[in-house]
């Protein structure tokens, strides 16, 4: 019986010290937020005003998991995400019932069935193609699909070595992004387009200009395949990379040539590069040095300008990119300013077949490979920039996926809780390499056999034999187009 007293008196006593903290908390919290002048809500409303901004907080994941219906999350919905879960994992994607894609959307593409199409010994394997026909050592690129550009420094270290690893066992090649050329870019033994950014991180001297020598050693990697320039990227057209200072640790800053624990903001272009022409030198500067195939990274902005570019590469037709990689305004980055992220830049759905059409009409549809990027993720995006005119597509968001990412967006923090984006050994140590190489090889190898069959359902053998006859375009009132018909291609203006 004294037990049970001293027990519930023991209860009682701990109840009433732990109400009277609790008053004390809030009576604390009342006098601050009463004070403070900052926030109005708190000001007039102490303590209850605090929750306006723990649900502010905590809205987007609710969103996510209990509101947002599969189609309407941005920027990536639950069905995609979805889908490239399954294809990492090796599942079924097949679907019952019916298709929860609203088919009235404009802009939606619908691919053309053929009547008659080709029966599965009348398939053809994706061939390899060429890049750098004058290059010293031309790549022979296996895949139409591949890693776009990720930097170690926004991606953590064994992110890094899951895509490599990834890459090599698909056959699909790995962009370094503007970070310069890490040892795990390398530890998977894939091929690897090195990105030379504004800051030249990795290629870089002691002033931040391009160091030739630099150039060479990178260059001496048998498996560095091509050097991409990168004048812009879809989400900060005219903004260099950002680089959070938490993100620089003594490993990065080495790889980069840059200072530790300082953030590093890259130029808004290239210092020597002011003109098409002198573009064009850095290219086949490069070139020279390297041996390899050289390109640029670009976002349309006007058909103008573009059609300058265009003019300038049929002067000097011996200086021209080996390709163009067109990034769409929608395409995503760690960090970026929001009116460059929203605002500025062509989509990748106007901007790429632009650019192709300018580059048949130029004579250099041999010549110059295009590469299509910004949130082509799933096999129907894909799909429609090889019918557009792209010769390859790429992907950094859908590799993430691939990865893991649960769309958390923390990518410009170092608290990313899937450990792809954070340099935090806490957060790191939940992406498992030996399991992730898995899921991105899966990924990749699934977006190329499933693009095949939709090549195979329009009646064509490969993907690139798809062309802009093959897609409708879903316009205004739910009726569709011919792409061919509203973005007509040069070879077909051309016999009007």
């Amino acid at each position: 019986m004294s037990f049970a007293m001293n027990t519930m008196s023991f209860l009682a006593i701990s109840f009433v010290m732990l109400v009277g903290v609790l008053v004390l908390v809030a009576l604390y919290m009342y006098v601050a937020d009463r004070s403070q002048h900052g926030d109005a809500i708190r000001r007039n409303y102490p303590v209850i005003g605090r929750f306006r901004h723990l649900f502010s907080e905590l809205g987007e994941f609710f969103r996510q998991y209990f509101f947002a219906m599969d189609r309407e999350e941005m920027p990536f919905n639950r069905a995609q995400r979805d889908w490239i879960s399954r294809a990492g994992a090796g599942e079924s994607n097949t679907v019952a019932f019916g298709s929860t894609r609203n088919t009235s959307v404009p802009g939606t593409p619908i691919f053309v069935n053929a009547p008659f199409p080709p029966l599965n010994d009348q398939y053809a394997c994706t061939e390899t193609l060429e890049i750098g026909p004058t290059a010293r050592t031309p790549y022979q690129a296996p895949s139409f699909f591949n890693i776009s550009g990720m930097s170690y420094g926004a991606l953590s270290r064994p992110a890094v070595i899951a895509l490599s690893k990834g890459a090599k066992d698909a056959g699909v090649w790995m962009n370094t992004g503007e970070g310069g050329l890490s040892p795990y870019h390398l530890k998977g033994g894939c091929d690897i387009v090195f990105q030379i950014g504004t800051a030249k991180y990795g290629v870089r001297d002691a002033e931040g200009n391009l160091s030739d020598e630099r150039l060479a050693e990178v260059a001496a990697y048998p498996t560095v395949r091509m050097f991409e320039i990168k004048l812009a990227q879809g989400a900060k057209p005219g903004k260099g990379g950002i680089l959070p200072a938490e993100k620089i640790s003594a490993e990065v800053a080495e790889i980069r040539g840059i200072p530790e624990g300082q953030s590093s903001i890259s130029p808004n272009r290239h210092r020597e590069i002011d003109s098409y022409d002198t573009l064009l030198d850095m290219v086949a500067h490069v070139r020279e040095v390297t041996g390899k195939p050289v390109g640029i990274k670009t976002v349309a902005g006007s058909e103008i300008a573009l059609r300058e570019m265009f003019m300038c590469f049929a002067m000097r037709r011996d200086d021209v990119p080996d390709f163009v990689t067109i990034d769409g305004g929608e395409g995503g980055t760690g960090a970026s300013p929001m009116p460059l992220m929203d605002l500025v830049g062509m989509s990748v759905r106007e901007g790429l077949p632009l650019v192709c059409d300018l580059r048949d009409e130029y004579g250099f549809k041999d010549r110059i490979r295009l590469i299509a990027s910004g949130k082509l993720v799933n096999p129907g995006d894909v799909a429609w920039a090889l019918a557009a005119g792209a010769d390859f597509v790429t992907s950094a968001r859908g590799f993430m996926f691939s990865l893991g990412c649960i769309q958390a967006l923390k990518c410009n923090k170092n608290t990313c809780p899937t450990g792809i984006t954070t340099h935090d050994p806490r957060f790191q140590k939940g992406l498992v390499i030996s399991e992730k190489y898995k899921r991105v090889s899966a990924y990749a190898t699934s977006i190329v056999q499933e693009v095949e069959t939709i090549a195979h359902s329009v009646g064509v053998s490969e993907p690139r034999e798809m062309r802009r006859r093959h897609v409708r375009i879903v316009e205004e009132g739910g009726r569709s187009r011919l792409m061919s018909d509203i973005q007509p291609s040069y070879k077909t203006l051309a016999k009007t």
